[in-house]
């Protein structure tokens, strides 16, 4: 029998050493490699049995190389989870033996999503594993989140899929599976879970990278999908190391600000679809509602005669919605300026700040400048660099923006508007919002028939043009 052997993992990035090192040499932190203990066999027998009979005769003994044009390439049908946010984020649904890692602060809502989406899948059969909550205190939630619909009885009575069950061990957890053949398996969280193989807590690098490595060899042979949720530590990152991040399928955040109402289901890492993909949701007492436009709940409902607000035409992912752009000028107090950004590349903030100082003429160097992308938005689409400039110079001229105006273009060094993709659909997206006026860049009109919407367009090519249109 061979015997147990120690590596070290760096915590930051999952790098592999077979000693310890000070600084890791793939990303460069100091002290951030850990001692795990890799076992001969590390609880995949469980795994294996608990696959074969769910799957019995479908698993190879030897696998052998196939020839490229020989492998039979068929689109798998995703499971639906009935949530169109959710299943936009996922790419248009669970894959059939992937293994998805949804990730989230404390208090954001992660078991109450996963929950709410198993709710409304009554025709699969579902085993939810809670190493966190009690029995008792999911009913409670289930009876809580049931109550925004009119049929709340017949809801949890449908329900009889529903498995819930509350253990730690990863052996015990695969002798369920094996007898209960689920569809479908969520583990809540993994941090809390535990194999017999390794020596080390629950929640150690050992023990997430051991049972981690356990669920994908089974959803991999049994062909049922797994999701793992999992938490975030002071540094923002998932907890556990890296290579937790390399061995499942998909990587999804659950964010927010705990102070206000929105929710963002982002998609890090999907080897099924785009990782582009934004999925919004509303929290409200009895659970969480899916924004189907969340171009409304993105804009504020007036900010008539306030300077420094700018609307952009934004698009994530296939979605166009309005974004609002705030923007604060001030005199530095302090010898050296401020520049400051959430939700934008403070990088490109400094660069379109040097656009206008050079291109445009306006004396920013000794201003601080603040800048901030309304409600709790990371964009990172190059359209929302015309209304970046646009609020930074109202708020630097105390002028505020006419009503009705947003504007869609990317700025180049040389103070030219470059052209956008999808340009239509940001056109129809303003006008739908009642917007009357959208700047747009001037080369967007080749080739594309924007004729055929009401809003009037003001085709631009430069930055001074655009800053004409708005200030006159």
């Amino acid at each position: 029998m061979a015997k147990d052997k120690t590596m070290y993992v760096c915590s930051n990035c999952g790098q592999e050493s077979p000693k310890w090192i000070g600084k890791c040499p793939s990303c460069g932190q100091w002290n951030t490699f850990k001692e795990i203990r890799v076992s001969s066999d590390t609880g995949s027998q469980a795994a294996r049995m608990a696959a074969q009979s769910i799957r019995h005769g479908h698993l190879q003994s030897k696998n052998k190389p196939l020839r490229l044009q020989d492998i039979a390439a068929k689109e798998e049908p995703r499971i639906s989870t009935n949530d169109a946010e959710f299943d936009r984020v996922l790419g248009g649904g669970l894959v059939p033996g992937s293994i998805i890692l949804l990730g989230g602060e404390p208090g954001i809502g992660k078991s109450t999503l996963t929950l709410q989406t198993i709710l409304n899948m009554p025709d699969h059969r579902i085993l939810y594993v809670s190493g966190e909550e009690s029995a008792h205190q999911l009913k409670m939630r289930a009876e809580r989140l049931s109550s925004a619909f009119s049929n709340q009885d017949s809801l949890l009575s449908a329900n009889e899929n529903l498995l819930v069950l509350t253990e730690t061990s990863l052996e015990r957890i695969f002798e369920q599976i094996k007898e209960l053949k689920p569809d479908l398996v969520i583990i809540d969280s993994i941090q809390t879970i535990a194999t017999e193989e390794a020596e080390s807590s629950p929640g150690s690098i050992t023990q997430v990278r051991e049972c981690a490595s356990a669920l994908l060899r089974f959803a991999k042979s049994s062909g049922i999908p797994v999701i793992l949720i999992g938490h975030i530590n002071k540094e923002g990152s998932l907890a556990g190391p890296k290579i937790l991040e390399h061995i499942v399928d998909t990587v999804i955040q659950f964010e927010g600000d705990q102070h206000y109402m929105y929710r963002i289901l982002r998609s890090i890492k999907n080897r099924f679809g785009s990782t582009s993909e934004l999925g919004i949701y509303e929290m409200q007492q009895n659970g969480l509602r899916q924004v189907s436009n969340p171009s409304e709940l993105l804009l504020t409902q007036d900010h008539e005669g306030l300077s420094g607000i700018a609307i952009s035409s934004a698009i994530e992912g296939i979605r166009p919605f309005l974004v609002e752009t705030q923007a604060l000028v001030s005199s530095a107090a302090y010898g050296t300026p401020q520049r400051s950004a959430t939700g934008f590349d403070q990088r490109r903030l400094n660069m379109l700040l040097a656009v206008l100082e050079k291109r445009v003429g306006f004396k920013l160097m000794q201003k601080d400048v603040f800048l901030n992308i309304a409600g709790g938005l990371r964009v990172t689409d190059m359209a929302m660099d015309l209304s970046v400039i646009a609020a930074v110079l109202s708020s630097n001229v105390d002028t505020p923006i006419e009503t009705g105006w947003c504007m869609a273009g990317e700025v180049g060094l040389s103070g030219e508007v470059r052209p956008v993709n999808r340009i239509e659909q940001r056109v129809a997206e303003a006008e739908k919002l009642g917007f009357s006026h959208i700047i747009i860049p001037r080369y967007n009109l080749q080739g594309s028939n924007l004729s055929k919407y009401n809003i009037e367009l003001h085709p631009v090519r430069k930055v001074e043009e655009a800053l004409s249109a708005l200030f006159g």
